[in-house]
């Protein structure tokens, strides 16, 4: 009987594919076995043994790369080589859970995009202020704006705009802008609502939704119209109510961006 068997034959007793073994060969992570007189290549038990302990370590997510290493490492370390992979497989099934939970929640839509706290403020405001679902989708595009392009002044923007909706003035001046979005841009009432938008930030300066960071950006003032006219398009009205509003703030010595 020839001794050893051949490559397809190591390959059904291993339960791999011949493909991987030769792959095998070519990183190294086995050496190939001597060829007999007809120059095949005859796998001997112990070629078994390793392809049945390379299969196994790969299939339990040890990465390939480090497989001989590991083989070859005393005891010791290769004990630790297998906690350091658990480690490591560990913080990828919490990845994969965590990217799991976040498809779960865009079925939701964008509302994934956001921080549980502030849905429910901006839910409880949409409520109070009579949106429509439009004017929640809207609102709540511009905060996962905000929060893409002045990440680090988020929370600073949301903390300033509850302190302001606590305030009755401001609120009524946010229901007039948003009843503006159906006005003609050169209605009177749009150059009214801009000077009393402009009056109220003024007496409260501290209050002006400009998220911190923002100015102190080189792009800021790119940043900044990107989110100033977010929702402009179809809504001509917004468009001249943010200019006359920006404008008078400007004429005031208020830095917008």
């Amino acid at each position: 009987m020839t001794d050893g068997v051949t490559i397809g034959q190591a390959a059904a007793f291993a339960d791999v594919t011949v493909k991987a073994i030769r792959h095998y060969h070519k990183h190294g992570l086995m050496d190939e076995p001597r060829r007999d007189g007809s120059g095949y290549r005859r796998y001997g038990s112990a070629d078994l043994l390793r392809l049945i302990q390379i299969r196994t370590l790969a299939a339990a997510g040890v990465p390939l790369a480090e497989i001989r290493a590991i083989l070859d490492a005393d005891p010791d370390r290769f004990a630790a080589a297998l906690v350091d992979v658990e480690r490591r497989l560990t913080e990828r099934i919490d990845d994969l859970i965590a990217r799991r939970d976040m498809l779960r929640r865009l079925t939701t839509g964008d509302r994934a995009l956001l921080p549980d706290r502030v849905l429910v403020k901006l839910d409880r405001v949409a409520a109070d202020l009579g949106f429509t679902p439009d004017d929640v989708m809207m609102a709540r595009e511009g905060l996962v704006l905000i929060r893409a392009l002045v990440p680090e002044g988020f929370d600073d923007y949301v903390a300033k705009v509850e302190r302001a909706l606590d305030d009755p003035h401001y609120l009524s001046l946010v229901k007039r802008m948003w009843h503006a979005a159906e006005w003609e841009p050169d209605d009177p009432r749009v150059d009214e609502l801009a000077t009393a938008m402009a009056d109220h930030f003024l007496a409260h300066p501290e209050l002006l939704p400009i998220p911190a960071g923002l100015r102190a950006r080189t792009d800021a003032a790119i940043r900044y119209s990107l989110l100033s006219h977010h929702g402009q398009e179809q809504k001509p009205a917004w468009t001249r109510l943010a200019a006359l509003f920006e404008a008078r703030m400007r004429a005031a010595g208020i830095d917008i961006a």
